[in-house]
């Protein structure tokens, strides 16, 4: 036997919500960005060693997504949602007293576990109350609202870590999850149907065998590579290589965030009137545009200017894309409905943990390794959607 809940109508409140919960990425990247330099000679380390933090949260949000989506076809969206909350502010406190980057890196693990419940549960949510056009256009909204995260969390973190040590940043993090319990305990019905009976067998394979899905969260993990590639060596890049300050470095990180806000709505407003293949061409052929003029740029006049436009171009499409794919990959199962949100994260945060330290390694003095790797991951997409475009449906 299965009990439907009443579902919530979408207001304003249930929006903010879930934009929040699914801003877990920049809630826990984003704000600490302007302070790696800080962290890595506080805590007496390399860049690459402070970049892996990076990569350690989204690890952890990877592998928490697979345990909590599954649990939350079962016993509902409410349950994980909460513990994943309680879990991420606590661990959150205890970074606060870490000065050690092995205890860090541990922690920072920790805290994406529990931060993907907001993550796997906002999209699953979503899939709960639509489906079509209005899910890609709701997805949209989302995503516009976790693009405004991306605009303060940088900004807000640069401020901390000009007045107060680097701790302070996650003392904030530690408020906002509390705060977040509150919100989602007292503000957040039940979406999910869920089993009265027996439970059910998780069915990973029915999601993996989807060749829908798997085709547009392949193409999400893409642009999860791209994205977190501009994450990892964004802040060097322009301290070091531009010579920035760690307030101008903010300002243009918050207007990039905007630009995948921008990106977003884009998407939504076009996904009923052009093809599924013909939107995702578009939105990985323009960001390798600006990679070929981000690339010629690096080996001659190294502007500015002109690289901060480019990356925007590149970090736009971001939005666009991840609207468009998850939306496409979301509405392609009417079963299993966290299982697949699940799959969905872990995949594209997987690619994303490696493509952090990866472009670490080659060095941050010169934008040239980012450049290469965005560029390797927009030609993945656009060869893997014609090699597909024959076998996928193009129709939304």
């Amino acid at each position: 036997m299965q009990v439907k809940k009443t579902l919530p109508k979408p207001g304003a409140f249930l929006i903010l919500l879930l934009g929040t919960l699914s801003a877990f990425g920049p809630l826990s990247l984003d704000m600490y960005l302007p302070a790696l330099p800080q962290i890595q000679a506080n805590l007496h380390t390399s860049s690459a060693a402070v970049q892996a933090s990076i990569s350690a949260c989204l690890i952890g949000m990877a592998v928490g997504q697979l345990f909590i989506g599954p649990w939350s076809d079962r016993v509902g969206r409410r349950k994980p949602l909460l513990a994943g909350l309680v879990v991420f502010t606590l661990t959150s406190i205890a970074l606060i007293f870490v000065h050690s980057i092995t205890f860090f890196l541990v922690l920072r693990v920790l805290q994406g576990l529990a931060g993907s419940a907001g993550q796997v549960l906002s999209r699953a949510v979503a899939r709960d109350l639509f489906e079509g056009e209005r899910l890609t256009k709701f997805y949209a909204t989302l995503m516009t609202v976790n693009g405004i995260f991306p605009v303060i969390a940088p900004i807000l973190g640069a401020g901390l870590v000009t007045i107060f040590p680097w701790e302070s940043i996650f003392v904030t993090l530690a408020l906002i999850g509390a705060l977040l319990v509150a919100a989602s305990y007292f503000g957040l019905p039940e979406t999910a149907t869920i089993s009265q009976g027996p439970a059910e067998k998780l069915d990973f394979k029915s999601v993996l065998g989807n060749g829908r899905f798997m085709l547009n969260a392949t193409l999400l993990a893409f642009v999860y590579g791209a994205l977190f590639t501009y994450i990892a060596d964004s802040s060097f890049i322009f301290q070091k290589d531009f010579g920035l300050s760690t307030a101008g470095f903010s300002v243009i990180y918050a207007i990039n965030g905007l630009g995948i806000a921008l990106g977003s709505q884009l998407a939504g407003r076009i996904s009923g009137h052009l093809s599924e293949q013909n939107i995702a061409r578009l939105g990985f052929f323009m960001p390798l545009v600006s990679c070929i003029v981000l690339a010629i740029n690096a080996l001659t006049i190294n502007s500015l200017i002109v690289f901060t436009v480019a990356l925007w171009v590149v970090v736009m499409f971001v939005g666009f894309n991840s609207t468009i794919t998850t939306a496409i990959a979301m509405e392609s199962t009417s079963k299993n409905i966290g299982t697949a949100s699940a799959v969905l994260g872990t995949l594209s945060q997987l690619v994303g943990g490696i493509a952090s330290p990866l472009v670490g390694l080659f060095g941050s003095n010169t934008a040239m390794p980012m450049i290469i790797m965005i560029a390797v991951f927009e030609t993945l997409g656009l060869v893997l959607l014609q090699f597909s475009g024959s076998k996928t449906p193009v129709t939304h």
